[in-house]
């Protein structure tokens, strides 16, 4: 538990959660207990992505010959880059993408990051989630804050990561739950043992007998989400007919988040992760570490919107890494740790069908400390365009604190 905040898991986080069996049957069409709201969904990538390679410029001619084995451009074959306007190319593990930003449904933003130059995965990652990249001490995920400013939660489901553990956006006074599989999910309170070694039967009993007022709130609450999750006429789950998603970690998580979707029951604010994306060595080209990280990657998230079909107007999605790779590859065939990297927003409301950049040549003398793709757009400048056109959240000053930049244009009448 962290500010009041609280954090549920399950066992594992293999199988499909079996719920809604009639739902399923019946065209998907599933008792609503809450109003139906907007939702956004964020998907840290932890690692530090290499948006040189996912979203490539291949026609600048400088990234071809600081990356000699890992440069990529796009061609009629098999496994070569897709060009997207004559300038930028997407990964070929990344298809899955292309249909979604022909649509105008997928937006990209490159060179996108913290404007503090901080080379450590864990601060970038802290400085990001908080919202407060010059101040460590900040005890507050933005997301968190944003839940916040959304009014007050009518459901246990207001604010869910699909993790083992709360990350930290979703840090805070507001009621946030981490869950790590919906089908078996059992009460975890962080630093509480006897919430986490407890073999009690009833739930009520192991709170009730608990002489802490908080853990008597917060499991209350809990308690009320297992209901939720457990009533009767809630017995299987399956995708929408024709979706397979990936057997990976953030394909389970999607498709979790999808039941609570499609359940209405209230979720606001969803959370998923996905890791592995820090590639020192033998990165690969259209194949190796990096390609198969982005399929699954975005395969995980094409199941997903197709998955919420019926949805989608409600929904948004959106991406973020804590900074990009060095722009020179290194001696082992990978990338070290950068800065700018870039970021993916899905939705009917995003205007998509462009990267959206404000990029300059990579020329030695453009790159930061010679080295690195500069920072041309503050994170913060994308998140929040995101939260005040989907969530109607307009108090800048209070989801990202000390922060006086403006919004761009990503958004539909943003």
């Amino acid at each position: 538990m962290r500010n009041g905040a609280m954090a549920l898991f399950a066992a594992g986080i293999g199988g499909v959660p079996n719920f809604i069996a009639k739902a399923a049957t019946a065209g998907n069409r599933i008792i609503q207990p809450f109003q139906k709201k907007k939702t956004l969904v964020c998907i840290f990538q932890r690692g530090a992505m290499d948006g040189l390679m996912a979203v490539s410029p291949y026609a600048d001619p400088n990234l071809k010959l600081m990356r000699p084995t890992l440069y990529m451009s796009p061609a009629q074959t098999e496994g070569s880059m897709i060009d997207l306007d004559g300038y930028f190319a997407l990964h070929p593990s990344l298809k899955s993408f292309y249909p979604l930003f022909q649509s105008k449904q997928l937006a990209i933003a490159h060179g996108v990051g913290s404007p503090n130059p901080t080379r450590s995965h864990f601060d970038a990652q802290d400085f990001m989630e908080s919202g407060t990249p010059f101040n460590k001490g900040t005890d507050s995920g933005w997301l968190n804050r944003a839940v916040g400013l959304m009014g007050k939660p009518t459901t246990p489901f207001n604010a869910v990561s699909i993790t083992s553990a709360l990350p930290r956006s979703l840090y805070g006074n507001n009621q946030a739950l981490a869950i790590s599989n919906l089908n078996d999910f059992a009460l975890q309170m962080r630093d509480n043992p006897l919430a986490v070694q407890s073999t009690a039967s009833s739930f009520e009993a192991l709170y009730d007998n608990n002489s802490s007022q908080l853990l008597q709130k917060t499991g209350k609450e809990s308690f009320e989400a297992m209901k939720m999750l457990n009533v009767n006429n809630l017995k299987q789950y399956a995708p929408k007919p024709g979706v397979v998603y990936p057997n990976s970690a953030l394909g389970n998580a999607l498709r979790q988040i999808a039941v609570l979707i499609k359940m209405d029951v209230g979720l606001e604010v969803a959370f998923a992760e996905s890791g592995g994306w820090d590639t020192h060595v033998n990165q690969g080209t259209d194949n190796g570490i990096l390609a198969r990280n982005l399929k699954d990657f975005s395969d995980s998230i094409a199941a997903f919107w197709e998955d919420i079909s019926a949805h989608q107007d409600s929904v948004t999605l959106m991406t973020m890494t804590e900074f990009g790779r060095t722009v020179h590859q290194n001696g082992t065939g990978g990338t070290d740790h950068g800065r700018a990297s870039c970021l993916f927003v899905l939705g009917n409301d995003v205007q998509g069908g462009k990267v959206y950049h404000q990029m300059k040549s990579l020329a030695k003398e453009n790159l930061e400390d010679q080295r690195d793709l500069p920072v041309s757009t503050d994170f913060r400048s994308l998140f929040s365009s995101v939260a005040n056109t989907h969530l109607d959240i307009h108090q800048n000053n209070i989801l990202f604190p000390d922060w006086t930049g403006n919004g761009i244009p990503i958004m539909r009448n943003s």
